[in-house]
């Protein structure tokens, strides 16, 4: 039988996820030599053997994979002989500026969870972890993907651990961050700044205690802080929320088990896998009706009929629960409102040993912080919306050559981009950059991207408003052009991008605020555009926006511009109850500021309308956290009802009509429940009726939905059923936020197209 010698290259998601002690697994079994390496850029490996077992190799190259790993190529060359008689792993390349791709954190796996509860030096160690699990992104700092080059290198193995990590029948065969209960890390409790405990056992069972009586706990997780209360105490979670400086924003609640959520959340097939999937998100599920005893403390959601839930992750969470009486814990972000979270050991002790029972720390330093992301399957397709753990830095394949394109994202719910070959790294979720601490970590993982991605910046793209902090960051780089990107169509492209679509197309925009062309704040917006350009056809009409921004604070201040405009002064003698809690005297200052055209921008944003029907029904009025209104409207929605309002379409869409047969629907005594899902369908048949007219006129039959309001789970698949009943072909959002953390996906396609463009 002929023998021969192949030289194969694999690319994509191959480094830190087991990949070379697969390839050097599957190559024994086929009996071949040769070998296997990571360099900065790729797999590369030799194998020498016959031409019947590197087929078969070949196939379960492809086949058995790595639950983790995602190959995009695998290309074969055939070379001179290399004669040797083994098959080995070998020392990893930096061989040029190119990259392989970064694994993200993986949830611990099953078998490392049996490890922790067998006799040895992993008995109930809180940092097991194997080829197939463990952190990863939160701990490289540089490429290739060695333990040299992650915040592993202070930990020498124990000769146990090096047995392991060098015993290729092993399962921590070259497992980077290797570790036990001898060598690794190690969590310690504190209380009142003092050390007591650095038993991780007894820490899990001294924190279980704190949890079930009331306390609150500061843990460090795999990118950063959490603070941790007991889902079902009110108190505690109300104590919770007064630390955080946090009014009404719903928390996310970890369960034991997936049978535990299933007694107070609807769950279906999609939701399942993505709670169980090694990224662990936390998955936004509509509660039950019938919710089970106990029940879960009811300011956790904030009256919402969503919640989000979240399973362990890392093997502390299980050794916790082992310990806790209750199936479920309240975990947020260990920081304080509007801040990133927190990951330095000494600022968790600085700024919370004084208001929580207790601090658990661990001394694994965290390189890259990263939150929990948060997905909701719409229409039966995940739809990320803070794309962050699990999720980052797994690259967006493009049709486009984004080398050196940095993109610096919105103000607001902000992330940027970076671009190398048809790849785009998206950063994990900063925030809004409103705060000086926000946007020091905005600063400094740029500058990390940069390094790790081997980025050699030549073109800037950011968006066209002048007084952005992500603005203003990138048109510090003064050396390099610059392209300024529309906000709508950012979030155009940005979904055409993820979709691979290089062609003119129906975009649909529908968020709060963007700057305008026109010196306005658009939000609403029906274009036709390709990668390079926009023409906006269509759009909600406009509203001046008392107070500007503080207007999206309180949402009756919308709602009186609303009125005033459809009833001018009027609507002061219409029997509606939310006015009746407004002081005369801050109406009349409203209705001077709009008169007066002081602070008053003029405003399309749908965001805003829902904010004004939300008013209206006495849902809010004064809002405790971001698209508070449009939330509550949603949560109340339903769905056998299938009535709606008129609305008038021409140059612009305009809603008085409906707004008028709202309000006297409220005057009337109707349901809010029934307004609110009328109002819903109004919105679903103008956009409907807005994008038929524009393919009447253009022949152009592919439709791109983009935008926060797109996240309303009711609104995004009715519309989207509608269109495809209408034999539409629709596109939207799912490995990318339609929300402004996507924005600079959109950007940096928009300045790659433009610069192709340039060089024709």
């Amino acid at each position: 039988m002929s023998e021969k010698s192949l030289q194969i290259i694999v690319t994509g998601l191959v480094q830190g996820v087991g990949f070379r002690p697969f390839v050097f697994r599957i190559a024994s079994r086929f009996g071949l030599t040769g070998w296997v390496k990571n360099t900065n850029e790729n797999v590369i490996i030799n194998v020498n053997g016959s031409l019947r077992n590197i087929s078969g190799f070949l196939l379960s190259l492809k086949d058995e994979a790595p639950p983790a790993a995602m190959i995009n190529d695998i290309s074969t060359m055939e070379i001179e002989p290399v004669h040797s008689n083994k098959f080995v792993i070998v020392e990893s390349n930096d061989v040029s500026s190119e990259i392989t791709e970064i694994s993200p954190d993986i949830a611990v796996c099953d078998e490392c969870l049996l490890d922790m509860d067998k006799p040895g030096t992993r008995l109930d160690y809180a940092f097991v972890n194997c080829t197939n699990c463990g952190p990863r992104f939160t701990i490289i700092q540089d490429l290739p993907y060695d333990r040299d080059k992650t915040t592993m290198q202070s930990f020498a193995m124990c000769p146990g651990c090096r047995q392991e990590y060098e015993n290729v029948k092993d399962r921590r065969f070259h497992a980077q961050p290797i570790a036990c209960n001898l060598c690794g890390p190690h969590y310690e409790l504190f209380t009142g700044g003092k050390l007591i405990s650095d038993n991780t056992d007894i820490i899990a069972e001294s924190v279980s205690r704190y949890i079930e009586n009331g306390g609150i706990v500061l843990v460090k997780g795999l990118g950063g802080m959490h603070l941790v209360c007991d889902a079902f105490d009110e108190e505690a979670v109300q104590k919770l929320r007064n630390l955080k400086n946090r009014d009404g924003k719903p928390f996310a609640v970890m369960f034991r088990d997936i049978e535990g959520l299933r007694s107070y959340v609807e769950i279906d097939n999609e939701e399942k896998q993505s709670l169980l999937s090694w990224k662990r998100p936390i998955v936004l599920l509509r509660k039950k009706k019938t919710l089970s005893s106990p029940l879960l403390a009811e300011t956790i959601s904030s009256g919402l009929n969503i919640l989000g839930v979240m399973l362990p992750y890392l093997p502390f969470h299980y050794l916790l629960f082992r310990h806790l009486k209750s199936p479920a814990i309240v975990m947020t972000s260990g920081n304080f409102s509007s801040e990133p979270i927190l990951m330095n050991n000494i600022d968790a002790i600085d700024q919370f040993s004084s208001c929580v029972d207790a601090i658990v720390l661990h001394n694994r330093d965290i390189y890259n912080r990263t939150d929990d992301s948060v997905i909701r399957v719409i229409g039966a397709k995940e739809r990320i919306f803070r794309r962050s753990r699990g999720y980052v830095p797994a690259p967006i394949r493009t049709s486009l050559n984004t080398e050196g394109v940095m993109a610096f994202g919105a103000e607001l719910t902000n992330c940027f981009s970076v671009g190398k070959k048809q790849n785009v790294y998206l950063s994990q979720h900063i925030g809004d950059l409103q705060r000086y601490e926000t946007t020091w970590f905005y600063e400094q993982t740029i500058i990390q991207f940069i390094k790790l991605f081997r980025i050699k910046p030549s073109l800037i793209a950011v968006d066209m408003h002048p007084d952005y902090v992500s603005t203003k960051t990138g048109l510090a780089y003064v050396d390099l052009p610059v392209v300024r990107v529309q906000h709508h169509h950012a979030h155009i492209a940005s979904c055409m991008a993820e979709n691979m679509l290089d062609e003119k197309v129906i975009g649909v925009a529908l968020d709060g605020t963007g700057y305008g062309m026109d010196g306005n704040i658009w939000g609403s917006e029906f274009l036709i555009c390709d990668l390079n350009d926009f023409t906006r056809i269509s759009h909600f009409d406009y509203i001046p926006l008392p107070g500007g921004d503080s207007a999206t604070e309180e949402p009756w201040r919308i709602a009186i511009s609303y009125l005033y405009k459809i009833y001018g002064k009027r609507f002061l003698e219409l029997d509606l109850p939310f006015l009746k809690n407004i002081e005369i005297e801050k109406i009349r200052l409203i209705i001077q500021m709009i008169d007066k055209r002081i602070n008053c921008p003029l405003t399309s944003g749908a965001g805003r309308l829902f904010d004004c029907v939300a008013s209206l029904i006495d849902l809010v009025q004064t809002a405790t956290f971001q698209a508070e209104g449009p939330m509550r409207l949603e949560s109340i929605v339903d769905p056998e009802c299938t009535n709606s309002y008129t609305f008038t379409a021409g140059d612009t869409i305009c809603f008085d009509e409906t707004l008028k047969s709202i309000v006297q629907d409220i005057i009337n005594g109707i349901e809010k429940v029934t307004i609110a899902t009328k109002f819903h369908n109004t919105i679903i048949l103008a956009i409907f009726d807005t994008v038929n007219t524009i393919r009447l006129n253009s022949g152009i039959n592919k439709v791109v939905l983009s935008g926060g309001v797109f996240q309303n789970k009711y609104l995004s698949e009715k519309t989207m059923d509608l269109l495809l009943k209408n034999n539409f072909e629709v596109y939207s959002h799912s490995s990318v936020p339609a929300n402004d953390g996507g924005l600079a996906l959109g950007q940096l396609a928009v300045a790659s197209k433009r610069r192709e463009l340039l060089c024709v």
